[in-house]
C-alpha cells in the first residue's frame, strides 16, 4: 500500500539551529518554504545559507528544533526517502568523473531499481529539458564545458522527478554569458515543473531573477524575508539597506531595487 502524504508544508524550520564547536553556524530558525514557489537564500559568505540548505536535505543534523519533510520530522528513519524526493545541485555540479554524463545521470534511477528502458526514456526527456545535445551523454565531466556540466547536475538532480530541489550556488562559477544563458533555461524550468525550490546565491541580481521569496542571513540568522521590492521598501533593520546599497553598486541596472 501506498504510504499516505502527511499534511504540511514541504520543508519548514521549527528553531532549527547549528554550531560547529563554538561557532554558531544558524541561530534557532523558523521558516516555512512553500510548495510550487523559489525561495533563494541570500546573504554575506558565512552568514549560514549553505548550512541551512544543508539542513534541509539531511546532510546536516540540527543541535536544536528540527527539520520537516512534508511534515514529518527529518530523521535518520526519513532521510532516504526524502533525499530521493529532493533533488540537490551545487556549484561545479559534483559529477563523478570516471562515469559518463549519462551513466552520472541514470546512477540515481539505478539505485531506485527502475528498469533500463525507463531510465533510458527518462534520460532522452531530460536532455531536451535541459537543453544538452544527447550526444554529449557518452562524454565523460572532463570532455564537457562548465556550462554543459551543470546541465548534467541538474538532468541528475531531476532523474527521479523530485518534489524540491535544492540548489548551492549551481551558476557561480561560471563565466557571465554561459551563467545568463543557464539562468534563463533554470527559471524556465522552474516555472514549467512547479517544484519547490530553495536556491543559494549570494548575487541579488540572481536572487532577483529567481525569487518568489528572498530570505536575507547575516551571522546566522534571518533578518528578513519577502520579495526584492519589500525589502527594498520597508527594509526591517539597516544591515538590509546596507546590503541592497553595495548590490546596487555591483549591479548599476537591478531593477527590482527601484520598481
Amino acid at each position: 500500500m501506498p504510504t499516505p502524504e502527511r499534511a504540511g508544508p514541504p520543508l519548514e524550520l521549527r528553531g532549527a539551529g547549528k554550531s560547529f564547536g563554538a561557532q554558531v553556524a544558524l541561530l534557532p530558525t523558523d521558516l516555512v518554504f512553500e510548495a510550487g514557489r523559489t525561495t533563494v537564500l541570500i546573504g554575506p559568505s558565512g552568514c549560514g545559507k549553505s548550512t541551512l540548505l544543508r539542513l534541509l536535505n539531511g546532510l546536516l543534523a540540527p543541535d536544536s528544533g528540527e527539520v520537516l519533510f512534508r511534515g514529518a520530522p527529518l530523521r535518520a528513519a526519513a532521510l532516504h526517502e526524502a533525499r530521493r524526493r529532493s533533488g540537490y545541485l551545487i556549484q561545479e555540479g559534483g559529477l563523478f568523473p570516471h562515469l559518463t554524463a549519462g551513466a552520472n545521470v541514470a546512477l540515481p534511477a539505478q539505485l531506485a531499481d527502475c528498469t533500463a528502458a525507463a531510465i533510458a526514456a527518462r534520460l532522452r526527456d531530460l536532455a531536451g529539458l535541459a537543453r544538452l545535445p544527447a550526444d554529449l551523454l557518452d562524454r565523460y565531466p572532463a570532455q564537457l564545458s562548465g556550462g554543459q556540466r551543470q546541465r548534467v547536475a541538474l538532468m541528475r538532480a531531476l532523474v527521479l522527478d523530485p518534489d524540491t530541489l535544492l540548489l548551492d550556488e549551481p551558476l557561480g562559477s561560471l563565466d557571465p554569458l554561459v551563467r545568463a544563458e543557464l539562468q534563463d533555461d533554470l527559471r524556465a524550468i522552474f516555472r514549467a515543473l512547479g517544484k519547490t525550490v530553495v536556491f543559494v546565491t549570494h548575487d541579488l541580481a540572481e536572487a532577483a531573477w529567481f525569487a518568489d521569496r528572498v530570505v536575507l542571513l547575516r551571522a546566522g540568522r534571518v533578518v528578513q524575508a519577502g520579495t526584492i521590492a519589500e525589502l527594498a521598501r520597508r527594509p526591517a533593520e539597516p544591515f538590509v539597506r546596507e546590503f541592497l546599497a553595495a548590490q546596487r553598486r555591483t549591479h548599476a541596472g537591478l531593477e527590482a531595487l527601484d520598481a
